[in-house]
C-alpha cells in the first residue's frame, strides 16, 4: 500500500498551483509561473520519498489556463526537459502519481461548449502525464458529472463521450463515486461499458452508499482494474464533526482510519488520503500503518 495526499505540502514555502488572470495571459508570464510550479512540485516529491509518500495527486493549475484556447503558448515543449526530469525521478523511486481536473469538467454536460471544454482539459491532464514519460498507471480522475434532469440520459452521454475521447486519454482515464449524485453502483455500471477502472472514495461511499459493506465495495471497485492500470486506487477522508454532509475533516480520525485498515484486509491499494492538513494527517497515517500487523507499506 502506498500512501499519498493531494496536490500541496502545508510545510513548504511555495505551492505548485500559482496561476493568474486570463487578462494577464502572456507568455512570459506563463513560462514564469510554469517554472516556479514545476520547481516547487520537484521540492514536494523529493520531500515525499524522504518521508515515505509514493502515492502524490499533482496539482491540475500545474501549467496556468493550460487548456483555454486563448493559450497557444508551446508550453509542453518549452519545459519538456523539466517534465522529463520530474518523470524519471518519480519512475526512479517507485512513485504513483495522479491527477484530479476540477468539478466543471463535464463530460456528460447537455452543453457542446462544456463538453468540448473537458475534452480540452483531460487532453492537457494526459499531456503533463506523457510529457513525464509515466505508463498508465498514472491516473486521470472524474466524476461522472451532473444529472440534469435525467440521470439514465446524463450515464448514456457520459459513456457516449468516454468513447469518442482519444485512446491515449482514454487509457488514463478513472472514474469516482460521488457524494450525491451516482454512487459506487452508477460507476461500475459505466465501468461495464467503457472499461474505466473505478476509484471507490471510501468518504463518498458513507454519505451515498449503494448497499454494499466496506469489503464487498472494495472487491468490486477492484474488478474493474487491470494489470496494467497498476494496483487500485482508493481515496479516505472521515466526516468533518458537526459539519455539513459531505465535509471532509480537517485532520486525521485516527480510529476511524484504524476502523478501514482493519475493514479493508486483504485488499491492496493505493491510498490517497482528502484531509484538509494534507502531509501532517499523512505523516501520522503512515505511522499507524507501520503499527498494523499484517498490512504491508511499499
Amino acid at each position: 500500500m502506498r500512501i499519498g495526499y493531494p496536490c500541496i505540502n502545508l510545510s513548504m514555502d511555495c505551492r505548485p498551483s500559482r496561476t493568474f488572470r486570463l487578462a494577464n495571459l502572456t507568455w512570459e508570464r506563463l513560462r514564469e509561473t510554469v517554472a516556479g510550479n514545476l520547481a516547487c512540485l520537484e521540492r514536494i516529491l523529493h520531500w515525499n520519498v524522504q518521508h515515505g509518500f509514493l502515492f502524490f495527486r499533482i496539482t491540475s493549475d500545474l501549467i496556468p489556463l493550460a487548456s483555454h484556447p486563448a493559450n497557444r503558448f508551446p508550453w509542453d515543449e518549452a519545459f519538456a526537459p523539466d517534465l522529463a526530469r520530474i518523470g524519471a525521478f518519480i519512475r526512479a523511486a517507485g512513485m504513483r502519481i495522479s491527477m484530479h481536473p476540477g468539478q466543471y469538467t463535464l463530460l456528460n454536460s447537455p452543453r457542446p461548449e462544456v463538453v468540448e471544454a473537458a475534452r480540452r482539459e483531460l487532453a492537457y491532464h494526459a499531456r503533463v502525464l506523457d510529457r513525464m514519460g509515466l505508463d498508465r498507471t498514472a491516473k486521470i480522475q472524474i466524476h461522472i458529472g451532473g444529472v440534469y434532469g435525467d440521470k439514465r440520459a446524463a450515464l448514456a452521454r457520459f459513456v457516449r463521450e468516454v468513447e469518442r475521447l482519444d485512446p491515449v486519454i482514454r487509457a488514463r482515464l478513472v472514474v469516482e463515486n460521488d457524494e450525491r449524485l451516482f454512487n459506487l453502483e452508477d460507476c461500475l455500471a459505466v465501468s461495464g461499458e467503457t472499461g474505466l477502472p473505478v476509484v471507490l472514495d471510501v468518504f463518498h461511499r458513507e454519505v451515498h452508499p449503494d448497499g454494499r459493506t466496506l469489503l464487498e465495495a472494495l472487491s468490486a471497485a477492484a474488478a474493474t482494474w487491470r494489470t496494467e492500470d497498476g494496483p487500485p486506487m482508493v481515496d479516505y477522508s472521515s466526516p468533518l464533526p458537526g459539519g455539513r454532509p459531505g465535509s471532509h475533516a480537517r485532520t486525521l480520525d485516527e480510529a476511524h482510519f484504524r476502523r478501514f485498515l482493519e475493514e479493508s484486509r486483504p485488499h491492496d491499494f493505493d491510498l490517497m488520503l482528502e484531509i484538509k492538513d494534507k502531509e501532517r494527517s499523512a505523516l501520522r497515517a503512515l505511522e499507524i500503518l507501520k503499527t498494523i500487523e499484517g498490512i504491508p507499506h511499499r
